[in-house]
């Protein structure tokens, strides 16, 4: 499939740019795949949207200040000093790190800007010097790994140090209130660099609500990555190849999902990073030869599943999620889901209506 099959027309000004006052004043277009028919709700009405029998998977990753600014301070041992005065401006020139995915304790996966000149053996500084890294390797379009040698406690200097890794399209610093808000109320494990952003509608009231219905909640962990950043540069889709994200699947929910699925009650996955732990978690099984009624193991694995249309969907029956970015990977998923006619006319309907977009924006739930 072309790419170009997967993009919409939408105005700047829908982009939503800061978080409402309450997380469940959200709109909600609520999305009927057999009839091909959407309706606008509030994400308050969710409690009783909801049928009273699904299993609500939701993702508990926590979000850490994973966006830096750091200075260079050359190779090895030699001195900034020592150099000329042009390469001393060069050298203190700032540059942005977003770290992406953990590789060890001390090691991460990072997206560095400028990065095109920042070579391998390069040491950079970030803060007043309470925090160093050395890069000891190199990818395409900006990707580089981080060695931060000595740091004890690295999410705990990135508390004090970093920043809030808001998306590039909202066009602002990160405020203190976003550390919250850019945040589920039940986050809690992991390293994510970006928000699993459909449960950053969620309220605890909301939470308590959906358990009165009858509704079942478990939690997977799945921590955001580069991937949610990585755009398609490939003509023909099934060219693209993800970058992977680590996620786990706890005993206990595994056993939920064993459950729901023998007793035939909805899956309803709270965003794409749910889906695509456990459609990874259901293949692997698969492809292991283990039988299908097992359905998922619990466990920790990479996931780098690529969902587009074709895809059979093994466990996850009902979606709920945010409005995504054209011709995006999570667009593709989404309209791998349900029909692609009928998301694009979905969206361009939420365009029409004045819904907020993307991370901070509305959400649409789909059956």
């Amino acid at each position: 499939m072309d790419i170009n099959e997967f993009d919409y027309e939408l105005p700047a000004d829908r982009i939503a740019q800061a978080p409402l006052a309450e997380r469940d004043q959200s709109r909600l277009l609520l999305i009927e795949r057999e009839l091909g028919t959407f309706t606008d709700r509030i994400f308050r009405e969710l409690p009783e949207i909801l049928r009273g029998d699904e299993l609500l998977v939701v993702n508990n990753a926590r979000v850490i200040r994973a966006r830096l600014f750091a200075r260079r301070m050359g190779f090895g041992a030699e001195p900034v000093g020592r150099r000329s005065r042009h390469k001393r401006e060069y050298l203190q020139a700032q540059i942005e790190v977003l770290l992406g995915r953990r590789l060890a304790p001390d090691t991460w996966e990072a997206l560095v800007r400028p990065g095109r000149k920042v070579r391998v053996g390069e040491r950079l500084i970030f803060g007043t010097g309470e925090l160093k890294a050395e890069v000891i390797g190199r990818g395409a379009y900006g990707l580089r790994t981080l060695r931060f040698p000595g740091a004890q406690d690295l999410e705990a200097v990135l508390d004090r140090i970093g920043h809030v890794p808001l998306p590039p399209y909202i066009d602002r610093p990160d405020l203190p209130q976003d550390a919250e808000r850019y945040q589920t109320v039940y986050a809690r494990k992991g390293a994510a660099v970006a928000a699993p952003t459909a449960g950053l509608h969620f309220t605890e009231r909301t939470l308590a609500a959906i358990r009165a219905r009858g509704v079942e909640i478990c939690e997977i962990t799945l921590d955001v990555g580069l991937g949610t950043f990585q755009p398609i540069r490939v003509e023909q889709i099934e060219r693209h190849r993800m970058h992977p994200e680590s996620y786990e699947i706890p005993e206990a929910t595994a056993e939920c999902i064993r459950r729901a699925k023998r007793e035939r009650r909805p899956v309803l996955a709270v965003g794409t990073t749910v889906v695509r732990a456990l459609e990874d978690a259901a293949l692997k099984l698969e492809q292991s030869g283990s039988s299908s009624e097992e359905w998922v193991r619990a466990g920790r694995a990479e996931a780098e599943l690529f969902i587009y249309p074709g895809h059979r969907f093994r466990i996850v029956d009902q979606l709920l999620t945010n409005f995504h970015l054209p011709k995006s990977s999570l667009l593709i998923l989404v309209c791998a889901f349900a029909n692609r006619e009928l998301i694009l006319r979905a969206y361009r309907h939420a365009v029409d209506a004045g819904y907020r977009f993307y991370s901070y924006g509305d959400c649409m739930l789909i059956r």
